[in-house]
């Protein structure tokens, strides 16, 4: 009986998280207009249990399990409700991937220790952030589009630019929430506002100088951030 019962729960779990990947999907692609596509997602190695699962592309040695495009590739990546629809209808355990750059955000990421104390630093600075992203190993800070131009002006301006620093920019992408990768469940630590027609996005250039202000402000001319 207590085996039925727990078949049915983990049944019912696995149905909210199935409605919650599309529901997340679909606000995304129709209501914020930003290109989704579903990731690889991960699998089951036959005789082994749900914490033994590795990525499903080909690849054994696969960095990212589960947390990139496959098929279809990124190119794919479309903000269609119908399409969305069918994606998630015959993948429902997919990560939801947004293709950054263009129209749709970027982002910066960093470890996630690291995040966690940039955040709290930020947030004593009184820098206005949008969403942010968490997995157990990286936050990313979604910022407004930029292009690579940009970036590398950006970059090629400042004297020191923290080492560990990623850009999610044109022709990459991002996990969003409530997406499940090899590395861990992505959750929203700065959640979007709900009711929002579109989430506010911060300019990169304006993020990037508060990180690196943020680590280099120690009153000993230490850093303030490990990064």
């Amino acid at each position: 009986m207590r085996e039925i019962l727990g078949r049915r729960r983990r049944l019912r779990f696995r149905r909210s998280e199935t409605a919650a990947r599309l529901g997340a999907a679909l606000t995304c692609a129709t209501e914020w207009k930003w290109p989704v596509l579903p990731g690889v997602g991960l699998t089951t190695a036959k005789g082994r249990g749900d914490r033994d699962r590795g990525c499903a592309c080909p690849d054994p040695e696969c960095a990212v399990p589960g947390a990139h495009p496959f098929d279809p590739g990124l190119l794919a990546a479309s903000t269609d409700e119908r399409l969305v629809r069918w994606w998630w209808t015959n993948r429902p355990a997919a990560p939801v991937l947004l293709a950054t750059g263009g129209r749709a955000p970027c982002a910066v990421s960093l470890p996630a220790v690291s995040g966690a104390r940039a955040l709290a630093v930020l947030d004593d600075m009184g820098i206005r952030l949008g969403p942010v992203v968490a997995t157990p190993t990286r936050w990313s800070l979604l910022v407004a589009p930029y292009s690579l131009e940009r970036l590398g002006d950006l970059l090629y301006s400042k004297d020191w630019v923290p080492s560990s620093l990623r850009f999610h920019g044109e022709g990459g992408y991002l996990v969003l929430p409530p997406s499940e990768t090899g590395k861990g469940q992505v959750r929203w630590e700065r959640a979007p506002l709900p009711g929002s027609a579109r989430p506010w996005l911060p300019d990169v250039e304006a993020v990037v100088d508060a990180l690196v202000t943020a680590a280099t402000s120690a009153p000993d001319g230490g850093s303030r951030l490990a990064y």
